[in-house]
């Protein structure tokens, strides 16, 4: 397993190994020997989300894969999907996107996309990471390059979703972006503009700094408050890389990933178009929606959590509808990763096809309780070698019997441990999540 690569990638503070200068160096100009190794034209695309760190570590690493006998140009500013989608409609043989999705700004990230827009095999990733790690400290040059920049990429990426989307019964729906002031700044309210509904966009004004700023996918607070202001028909909110989306209802609820599945299923099954009646989902979707798909004929497969893992069993299972709760959500027939734009685009439709609002498309899924907690941690050890964690783990289940979850984790793109335990009443399961966090923090608290 990479030791540097998590679920998403290389990830970590700017500037700091392994997204340091020489490191980044180095990675460019492994990734352009990889592919004169596997006979693959060293052509690559890059993009970034909206940090001040983006455009350094962009040419830091065009300048070690140039070095290696690499071409490269650069698309800007631009949703992850974005990349995934160049790669495989324009000859690249690979796509970077330096992002670090819905972290905070001093992060960043480095996701590499294959030919056919998926994330490299972990044997790849190996293979970059020997190289980063042999030349970890020593004095290299680093030399950067300046970037090639093609508007047109951008501008081919937003035709494709124009060009997905089937404005059946079209209303005019009001909506509003909260864009994270991240990649999705000028394309969402571009794209849902040209479309012809009227728009209120926030957080659109990315200045380095700000990006996933008390807004965007993990703080919709003020978002639910301009809907309920503006009396919007649907708020919408991206991470900073926007290849994932949640929503607010006209009435300021707040829905996540779990409820895109449970619409899309359904839409896709009324048109004959769900792969065997199956979806892919994560250890992390709550009870509830694997029991609101069954009474609708439709089978619910979990996977660990990471959206390259949804989309390898989808591949494995032929299966065309795929996502996590935290928001991303795949459709194989359309993409092969995640896109926030196409899934809101899919989204609305679901809601002009029926002529409902979001709240009713949503109304047959009844979430069980669920609490989510992270505890940040200097290490990630097994937790069974905590002292009491594999006695505490089977009083908790004992709690829950078969009427609840629990599920322990390591993040993989950040130092947490995440907790997450559902069941029928609240107040328990907070009290046996705070249980096992106490322990957690105890032992492996940063």
């Amino acid at each position: 397993m990479p030791e540097l690569f998590g679920t998403d990638g290389l990830r970590g503070k700017a500037g700091q190994f392994p997204l340091d200068g020489p490191s980044v160096f180095v990675l460019g100009q492994a990734l352009a020997e990889l592919f004169l190794e596997k006979n693959l034209v060293p052509m690559l695309v890059t993009g970034r989300d909206t940090r001040e760190s983006g455009k350094w570590l962009e040419e830091v690493l065009l300048g070690g894969f140039i070095s290696s006998g690499g071409q490269a140009v650069s698309a800007g500013v631009i949703p992850t999907p974005g990349i995934s989608f160049l790669v495989r409609t324009n000859g690249f043989s690979s796509g970077v996107v330096i992002s670090a999705s819905h972290n905070p700004y001093q992060d960043n990230g480095i996701k590499i996309f294959s030919a056919k827009g998926t994330k490299i095999p972990e044997d790849w990733e190996e293979q970059l990471e020997k190289k980063i790690l042999k030349a970890r400290g020593k004095n290299l040059t680093v030399k950067p390059a300046t970037v090639a920049f093609e508007a047109s990429l951008k501008l081919k990426y937003l035709d494709h979703l124009r060009h997905l989307f089937s404005a059946v019964g079209i209303r005019k729906l009001k909506l509003v972006l909260d864009c994270a002031n991240g990649a999705s700044s000028d394309l969402a309210p571009a794209l849902f503009r040209s479309l012809g509904f009227e728009v209120l966009a926030i957080n659109f004004q990315p200045d380095g700094k700000n990006i996933n700023k008390k807004c965007g996918s993990l703080y919709p607070e003020t978002l639910r408050e301009v809907v309920k202001m503006e009396n919007a028909d649907l708020g919408i909110a991206y991470d900073g890389d926007a290849d994932r989306v949640i929503w607010v209802d006209e009435q300021g609820r707040l829905l996540n990933g779990d409820h895109t599945l449970y619409v899309q299923a359904q839409s896709l099954k009324e048109k004959n178009r769900l792969n065997k009646n199956t979806v892919v989902a994560t250890i992390m979707s709550n009870m509830g929606l694997e029991l609101a798909l069954a009474e609708r004929g439709i089978k619910m497969l979990r996977t660990k959590v990471g959206d390259k893992y949804v989309l390898e069993e989808m591949l494995r299972q032929e299966l065309n509808l795929g996502g996590e709760q935290s928001g991303h959500t795949i459709f194989l027939d359309q993409a092969i990763t995640g896109d926030g734009l196409l899934t809101s685009l899919k989204m609305i439709e679901a809601m002009q096809e029926k002529r409902q609002k979001i709240s009713e498309l949503v109304e047959g899924f009844k979430e069980f309780p669920q609490v989510l907690l992270n505890v940040r941690v200097r290490e990630k050890i097994p937790f069974s070698e905590l002292p009491g964690y594999d006695t505490l783990v089977q009083e908790v289940k004992a709690e829950l019997a078969n009427e609840g979850r629990l599920e322990v984790r390591y993040s993989g793109t950040e130092p947490l441990a995440r907790i997450m335990i559902e069941g029928r009443d609240q107040e328990k399961i907070d009290n046996l999540a705070r249980s096992l966090a106490e322990l957690i923090n105890k032992h492996l608290g940063a």
